[in-house]
């Protein structure tokens, strides 16, 4: 891969021969699998997870949507695989796409009301949205079963063919292949025309309006891509624990996701499958090592990743790559 910094000291990977990262990204899930079979089940909920984060990059890294709010779409893809499962819609795929659908449908509806305000503003408005869900998910218990939950969720085999495992065999597989799909597409999308569209309107909206540019529009759209994405990590997460609760939809559900972010990289796509994985395992660790104290830990780990490695784990692996290169004189 070549490595471009630019003057702003942003890192970017571009393609050179064999695509590295995507190589080594599939080189440890495959590690996973074989070297760590019985945390599988483990090893899904960061996939789905790393997924989450991803849904929080389209929006906030590419286009500049800061939100706290974004469990929301997490948890409606949730409760929604869960409801119509129970419902007796058993089918997986199906339903992970209707989650993703009624994010995305839910994201359309609000969007053009809250990403006409920006920064602080459209921070405490998705706050509030997020608060206004949870509220009301817990209030309704005739629909989400409120403290108690969804449970007695039973799906079909994958394609028919495919039966679910005990040992979250099949449930890491699945969430994989979700993962990379989508992934993939997020790349294509961030690489689009419609993507670097939403870079400009991130960089300078003002400006992007006066060259004729349809910002809220673009917006709206970039947001309901990101909701339907979290949309079917939150159904993701219903299906391979066959259990929906009020936290899908809570506001430290939202934090956690924006932490493994930044910690991974904002804006960079790659950064989500990382910060992930390394947000969770640092926090399971803390907190067998002492419950009480592992947001210490974690607060730690943020400042070292802002202090150390700009841009997050993967913009430090970047510009470790680029001086490396630099050093053994290859070009730019």
């Amino acid at each position: 891969m070549k490595i471009v910094v630019s003057s702003s000291g942003t890192t970017a990977l571009k393609p050179r021969g064999f695509p590295v990262m995507e190589i080594a990204l599939l080189g440890a899930a495959v590690a996973v699998f074989f070297l760590f079979p019985e945390n599988l089940a483990l090893a899904s909920y960061v996939g789905i997870f790393a997924l989450f984060a991803l849904s929080l990059d389209v929006a906030l890294g590419i286009a500049g949507i800061v939100t706290l709010g974004h469990a929301v779409f997490f948890g409606v893809g949730a409760y929604t695989a869960g409801l119509i499962a129970i419902a007796g819609w058993s089918e997986p795929i199906s339903g992970v796409l209707l989650g993703g659908l009624a994010a995305a449908v839910l994201a359309l509806a609000i969007g053009p009301f809250i990403l006409r305000l920006t920064g602080l503003p459209l921070v405490m408005i998705t706050l509030a949205v997020g608060v206004f869900f949870f509220e009301a998910a817990n209030k309704m218990t005739w629909l989400t079963g409120g403290d108690d939950g969804l449970y007695n969720i039973e799906l079909a085999p994958v394609l028919g063919i495919f039966e679910w495992s005990v040992f979250g065999t099949m449930e890491y597989l699945y969430v994989l292949a979700w993962l990379g799909a989508i992934f993939y597409a997020a790349q294509r999308l961030a690489a689009s025309p419609f993507g670097f569209a939403l870079r400009g309107i991130r960089e300078n909206r003002l400006r992007m309006g006066l060259i004729g540019s349809s910002v809220l529009g673009h917006l709206v759209v970039a947001y309901a891509v990101s909701a339907f994405i979290a949309g079917v990590a939150g159904a993701l997460l219903a299906q391979t624990t066959e259990f929906v609760g009020l936290e899908v939809l809570s506001i430290e559900q939202s934090i956690d996701v924006v932490i493994m972010l930044v910690l991974g990289g904002v804006g960079r796509l790659f950064g989500a499958l990382l910060g992930a994985p390394v947000y969770l395992l640092v926090k399971d660790l803390s907190k067998q090592w002492n419950p009480h104290a592992w947001m210490i830990v974690i607060g730690m780990l943020l400042i070292f990743v802002m202090l150390f490695a700009r841009g997050g784990i993967y913009g430090g692996l970047a510009s470790l790559m680029s001086r490396r290169r630099l050093n053994q004189g290859e070009p730019e």
